[in-house]
């Protein structure tokens, strides 16, 4: 979740500005760029608990920590709640789940290079305070009681209003991490079809990288448990956005969308204010009851545009968020994944293929069944009907590798970034998820004991 914006405030005096910020974001093709995000689960090595915000072994000491890296630290009332350098930032997520927000950059070989020297820089300081970190997409051991809370403005707004619109937005703040890939677009057009693609083929990411199947040190019927949790944080901000595959959808038609979410907060003065459950409409008329005649501006509009969670998000780019988080290799293959389908043309249109005719009732029968059967959901794959969505993923894959051999991105040894999609390629070589695996450990090896899973994948 993203920490307040930077942008200017300007006033908003008319909606046509809300549409040129969404076309502000088109660039031509030799200026895409790929903007990783992961989080990740602290815990403290001597009783695995997670790391409270203060005291000699919390996340800030780590973030002061990171600082001699050369992190510039973020103050929000005197706490150091983010560190920033070189276009990248780390932030806190709710119970302290540690992100990197990655700079844009122009290859998969750039990416994989930022995330490791990231997990490095981590590991040093972690080490020396005794705390670990953990890969994925749900806390596997703790209740929700049991997480701590972070002192930013904005988490104690999401707080108060998280219940009344659903029963586990509580846990998609506390207990959920997330890798995603952030790319551009060249045109509205381009956009459209960007956003249609990765939308409908969001379901494929889900599976291939489902690793949240237990709940308190219990599995909990689930492969990835938080995407099921986004089935019921809040109906008015999540979803599979059907509106994106009508006719004469646009910048004009999100910005819609992004009207009809209910505000969370404004950003005035150094605090945040609550508005949660109000209407931008009626702040752009000067009717906003808690800043009475006060207009929005454009970083509040940035803002607001960070809190609608839908399975893919636009903003100044494209956001895939259907991902669990998970150890490094996958962090560098969602990237891999996507470039590959999307900044190549050629790709872009086959992966189109694949899905322009699923109805809206398919596109959601994915969606819906994907947490609990991953790669094994019933899918069509043109007109062959008994299919799954592992024959599905073989097939976009297959795209994807064909479009990054085409970018022929190559590093210092001439290898293109095709590798970096081994990891989920095995996952549907092998049928098997993350998630099946360590079900498959726990109810082996492990005996039951879901403390071995902080031991055996922690970075």
């Amino acid at each position: 979740m993203s920490s307040p914006s930077h942008v200017a405030d300007t006033p908003i005096t008319h909606r046509d500005q809300l549409v040129e910020v969404l076309a502000s974001g088109e660039k031509p093709k030799a200026d895409w760029r790929i903007g990783t995000e992961h989080e990740k689960f602290g815990f403290r090595l001597d009783d695995l608990r997670p790391p409270t915000f203060d005291g000699p072994q919390g996340i800030e000491a780590l973030l002061t920590g990171l600082t001699r890296f050369g992190w510039e630290a973020v103050q929000e009332h005197g706490h150091t709640i983010a560190l920033l350098k070189d276009n990248a930032s780390v932030t806190l997520e709710p119970a302290g789940q540690l992100e990197l927000s990655g700079a844009p950059l122009e290859t998969i070989h750039q990416t994989c290079v930022e995330v490791g020297t990231h997990l490095k820089e981590v590991k040093t300081v972690a080490d020396e305070l005794g705390l670990g970190f953990l890969g994925m997409g749900f806390q596997p051991k703790w209740r929700r009681d049991e997480m701590p809370w972070m002192p930013k403005g904005r988490y104690k707004i999401m707080r108060a209003y998280m219940p009344k619109v659903g029963d586990l937005g509580l846990d998609m703040m506390t207990r959920t991490c997330t890798v995603q890939v952030n790319l551009d677009y060249s045109s509205e057009a381009d956009m459209v079809k960007k956003f249609r693609v990765s939308l409908a083929l969001q379901p494929i990411a889900t599976a291939l990288f489902a690793d949240s199947p237990f709940t308190e040190g219990k599995p909990n019927g689930y492969l990835s448990y938080r995407s099921h949790i986004w089935t019921d944080t809040d109906p008015d901000r999540t979803g599979m956005l059907d509106f994106v595959f009508e006719d004469g959808f646009g910048y004009d038609r999100y910005v819609d969308y992004l009207l009809d979410v209910p505000m969370y907060f404004s950003y005035r003065g150094g605090e945040y204010i609550d508005a949660s459950g109000k209407s931008f409409r009626k702040f752009m008329q000067g009717e906003l009851d808690v800043l009475p005649g006060a207009l929005p501006t454009l970083r509040d509009w940035s803002d607001h545009m960070t809190t609608a969670f839908p399975e893919v998000r636009l903003k100044k780019y494209l956001e895939m968020r259907g991902a669990d988080g998970g150890p490094w290799n996958r962090l560098c293959a969602l990237p891999a994944f996507w470039v590959g389908l999307l900044y190549d043309q050629t790709a872009l249109d086959a992966a189109w293929d694949l899905v322009k005719d699923f109805s809206m009732v398919e596109r959601n029968a994915l969606r819906d069944q994907v947490p609990k059967l991953g790669l094994h959901v019933p899918a069509r794959i043109g007109n062959v009907r008994n299919g799954t969505l592992r024959d599905l993923a073989r097939e976009a894959l297959k795209i994807s590798v064909e479009g990054l051999r085409r970018r022929a991105a190559l590093n210092g040894q001439g290898v293109d970034e095709t590798r970096f999609l081994d990891p989920v390629i095995e996952v549907v070589e092998r049928g098997q998820t993350a998630a099946e695996r360590k079900l498959e450990l726990f109810h082996g090896e492990w005996n039951g004991d879901i403390d071995r899973v902080f031991r055996e994948f922690a970075y």
